[in-house]
């Protein structure tokens, strides 16, 4: 196997050489969002001091070249997504809006009176309201698929759920609450037997392992660039093309077009009768270049890398006691989420960013989950390649300390 060298993918993230209160940092907020290497600012930088320009039909150099890296950007991640073509590549402002956009322009033209709707019990808050959203107003139900004491969807419950009225399932390969990977092959395989149509929401589970959308067969598949080491404000939606090609405009505006006038209009070729407006043209250079970075890494390596700091934050955190873990699915990413015996989720965040320790509280954007758990939220330590054993262990003497100030 080969050897990950951590220290040395460390030193390209700038923002991680600094202390904070007195500490050093230990960033352990990565579900939320991800750090930037180098590579990454510089691309944004070095776009805005010499290609600042619009894209698309404008008669000068600089136009030019802000076209040909904004469009080459959409080749990039059509590859590193296996997408058939860059024209199924829409550019959103993030997971969020793309599973909007689905919602709002899928949703629109194919959920009836008494459709269903089916969505994991612990799906993120962006991937139950815009469902519950277009529902209300087609008059369809949106229902959850069942979830176990260890945080993983229940399969047969899920099967039992599945006939002709199920239009859509739109689930998360991965939960941002708990870490718990789902099994989105099967659930494709199965929901694509029974006529559904299967959304993806991929913003936890993109920067984690290569991913082919031909072979993973779904729908539509969506995710964010600040969740992949990319910026914030930049999204992509992947969706087959003959549903593309049939879903009306989620916005209407400049570029989305291709004549108007009084009488009507009529509406551009794909992708780009989805993205009216000026887009994020620096957001899409920082995209291709955040894409660059994870295909120059040895991926394998940093996966088993996060395993081992999963596997031994776990046992450290169950040896101090007091912390219940929540979310032990077999399958899961480096996302610790736990209670404390003795005091608020919030509390020991403090106590922990006293001591230079970022983790993030609260229920996670996913109420629902932490309903059924019965309690408000949890504190959630998320690693990333970046992470180290050290880190493991600033964490462990934080929580210790916690306890000992609070229990």
């Amino acid at each position: 196997m080969s050897h990950f060298d951590v220290a040395e993918v460390r030193s390209r993230f700038p923002i991680l050489q600094q202390e904070v209160n007195g500490q050093p940092l230990v960033y352990l907020d990565n579900a939320a969002t991800t750090q930037k290497p180098e590579s990454v600012i510089e691309a944004i930088a070095n776009y805005y001091r010499h290609d600042n320009a619009n894209v698309h039909r404008g008669a000068h150099a600089l136009s030019d070249r802000a076209t040909e890296v904004f469009e080459g950007a959409r080749e990039k991640v059509a590859q590193f997504i296996g997408a058939p073509s860059k024209d199924q590549i829409l550019w959103t402002r993030g997971t969020t809006e793309s599973i909007n956009v689905v919602a709002a322009s899928w949703g629109e033209q194919n959920l009836t009176a008494g459709d269903r709707v089916l969505v994991s019990a612990m799906e993120h808050h962006a991937n139950i309201v815009p469902w519950q959203m277009i529902a209300q107003k087609r008059g369809a139900n949106v229902e959850p698929i069942p979830v176990d004491a260890d945080g993983a969807i229940d399969m047969a419950a899920f099967e039992s759920l599945l006939d002709k009225r199920v239009k859509m399932v739109a689930v998360g390969h991965v939960s941002n609450a708990l870490g718990s990977v789902n099994p989105v092959a099967h659930i494709i395989e199965l929901a694509h037997k029974a006529g559904a149509k299967v959304l993806i929401d991929a913003a936890q589970s993109i920067a984690h392992w290569p991913v082919h959308m031909v072979e993973l067969g779904c729908d539509f598949y969506a995710f964010s660039a600040h969740k992949m080491f990319g910026p914030t404000g930049m999204g992509v939606l992947y969706g087959k093309r003959e549903l593309l090609e049939a879903m009306q405009p989620y916005q209407g505006g400049g570029e989305m077009i291709e004549s108007v006038s009084f009488a009507g209009t009529t509406y551009n070729q794909l992708p780009y009768k989805f993205e009216a407006g000026t887009p994020n043209i620096a957001g899409a250079v920082g995209l291709a270049a955040a894409v660059d970075f994870v295909q120059g890494l040895d991926r394998s390596a940093a996966d088993r890398h996060e395993a081992e700091l999963l596997h031994r934050a776990r046992a450290e955190l169950a040896a101090i006691g007091g912390y219940p873990l929540v979310g032990k699915a077999e399958s899961a990413v480096a996302v610790l989420s736990f209670v404390s015996d003795f005091a608020h989720p919030q509390d020991i965040g403090m106590i922990l960013d006293q001591q230079g320790i970022a983790v993030r509280t609260g229920n996670h954007c996913a109420q629902p989950i932490m309903d059924q758990f019965g309690i408000p939220g949890t504190v959630r330590a998320s690693f990333s390649l970046y992470n180290t054993h050290d880190d493991v262990d600033r964490l462990i003497a934080g929580l210790k300390k916690a306890k000992m100030f609070l229990a």
